[in-house]
């Protein structure tokens, strides 16, 4: 199983291509799910109203499963999927790269387009951050109050962070921690006695 993924740090806007006349803005966007996907791209469509195209190409998943290619009106496979085999040649998810484009009055052809598309894609991703993220879950524990100090060190042991923390006489405690860490720490909480948990997921 897969319990990391390469993204994107954050946003990258901006980086300029010049071709025969026309303008190539590359635009690089961390997105973790449709809401922030529509979000960014209506930003964009919002600072750029003139421009002749607005490119683009995501993927969104583990695997990269969720994504999309459009060519906004650019020939068909010239715009979108030279974006997307940027996405995947620096092997990244959960990333949308947009390419806005004001024609210059010289028309580039197939091959042009394609260049074109691919090079702005890649120096935008080129200005990004690429980190490795690790897929996360959320437990709940409940224990006795006198089991505090043991909980807490197993929880520092699995770099778990308590989100939130009743503390009565019947302790209920939310912690997130690295899906990795998931089984270690299941197997290490049932040997202990007055101790439940369940995961979030």
């Amino acid at each position: 199983m897969t319990f990391e993924y390469k993204t994107i740090e954050k946003p990258v806007e901006n980086t300029l291509l010049k071709e025969k006349g026309s303008k190539f803005i590359g635009f690089a966007f961390p997105v973790n799910n449709e809401e922030e996907l529509k979000a960014a791209l209506e930003k964009i469509w919002t600072e750029h109203p003139k421009a002749t195209h607005h490119c683009y190409a995501f993927r969104i998943g583990l695997n990269g499963e969720n994504y999309r290619a459009n060519d906004d009106g650019e020939p068909s496979g010239s715009a979108g999927l030279p974006i997307y085999n940027q996405l995947l040649a620096n092997e990244i998810t959960n990333v949308l790269v947009i390419s806005v484009r004001y024609y210059g009055g010289t028309k580039l052809g197939v091959s042009g387009l394609v260049k074109a598309y691919k090079e702005s894609a890649k120096i935008t991703l080129e200005e990004a951050n690429i980190i490795v993220k690790e897929l996360e879950t959320e437990m709940e524990i409940q224990f006795n109050f006198n089991q505090q100090n043991t909980i807490f060190t197993l929880l520092s042991k699995y770099d778990a962070k308590v989100l939130n923390f009743d503390a009565n006489e019947n302790c209920i405690l939310t912690a997130s921690l690295k899906i990795a860490q998931k089984e270690s720490i299941s197997e290490k909480l049932s040997e202990m006695q007055y101790v439940s948990f369940i995961f979030k997921d």
